[in-house]
């Protein structure tokens, strides 16, 4: 059943005082903590195939309401919310604030990780446990172009932006007619934020962890990339953030201080890309949570892992 919910807001005590109503639809949730959930609308019942998923919930209490803020509540429109099974080694990653970027001291800095910006992560979403394999990108794709070969469990590499996008839409495709993903949901990158939240993983540190026992770079990789989840995981449970490949980001490069809506997330766009995390090959400065990196480099460094959320 839907609900509503409205704000009000006071102006200046100079003019006469207004109701600004601003209505959402919503469901209540009732269910296990800690259970995730695929939260889907319906604008019409007799179309059981109708369903959309709009939101991925982590249950913080046993009984909780989900408003739905993407749209005014216009028209009629129903609700489910379903229990929502981990998606093959994917990792569920619950919405918060963070700051983005680095401070003026961290050692090694780049003038590009600055100024920092207090972001907020309004929803949960899926992300990649590890960077997408080889096997995994042959499956999907039908090749692989990877040139460090004889391992399908090592990260695909000698990808472009667009080599990772166009298996995004594959893969989705494949997913949903197999019933592994709900309706609605789409796989796709992740944007810059979204990858620096997840690599920080609640710490505030340059690397979320020792590079050592956590990552593949130019130090200990034998300059060869590895099988993917052999080094230790951080505290959301995401395997390889730092090295073994760069990860093409969703978002565009762009000038700090980081706006969501300032036209970096604008897929239509083909401007340069974010690469995020450092490579084999890399230096432990490139191998940080806040290192950016728009130039593409080795083509061998380049692969990517994928993030997924509803409409």
């Amino acid at each position: 059943m839907a609900v509503l919910s409205a704000s009000a807001q006071v102006v200046s005590a100079q003019t006469p005082p207004s109701l600004n109503l601003r209505l959402f639809a919503g469901v209540n949730i009732t269910g296990s903590v800690g259970d995730v959930y695929a939260v889907q609308s319906n604008a019409d019942l007799a179309q059981t195939n109708g369903w959309n998923t709009v939101a991925f919930v982590r249950l913080p209490a046993t009984n909780y309401l989900f408003i739905d803020t993407s749209a005014p509540a216009n028209g009629s429109r129903f609700y489910r919310a379903l229990v929502q099974s981990s998606p093959t080694n994917m990792v569920f990653i619950l919405f918060g604030n963070f700051r983005l970027g680095s401070p003026t001291n961290e050692f090694n800095r780049s003038s590009d990780e600055g100024p920092q910006t207090t972001v907020t992560i309004t929803h949960g979403f899926w992300m990649g446990k590890y960077e997408v394999t080889q096997r995994e990108y042959l499956a999907v794709v039908g090749s692989n172009p990877s040139q460090f070969t004889g391992d399908l469990s090592r990260p695909v590499e000698t990808v472009s932006f667009f080599d990772a996008t166009n298996y995004c839409v594959l893969r989705t495709l494949q997913d949903l007619a197999a019933g592994k993903i709900p309706p609605g949901t789409h796989y796709r990158l992740p944007t810059e934020a979204e990858w620096e939240y997840a690599a920080r993983a609640g710490s505030k540190e340059p690397v979320a962890g020792s590079l050592a026992i956590m990552g593949w770079c130019g130090a200990n990789s034998l300059n060869r990339t590895h099988p993917v989840g052999q080094k230790d995981a951080n505290a959301f449970g995401l395997y390889d953030m730092y090295g073994n490949v760069w990860e093409w980001c969703q978002s565009q490069y762009k000038s700090y201080p980081y706006q969501a809506t300032d036209g970096r997330e604008d897929l239509r766009q083909t401007d340069v890309h974010v690469l995020r995390g450092g490579s084999w090959e890399s230096s432990t400065t490139a191998c940080r949570s806040s290192y950016r990196r728009r130039v593409v480099p080795d083509p061998r460094t380049t692969g990517f892992r994928i993030a997924l959320n509803g409409s």
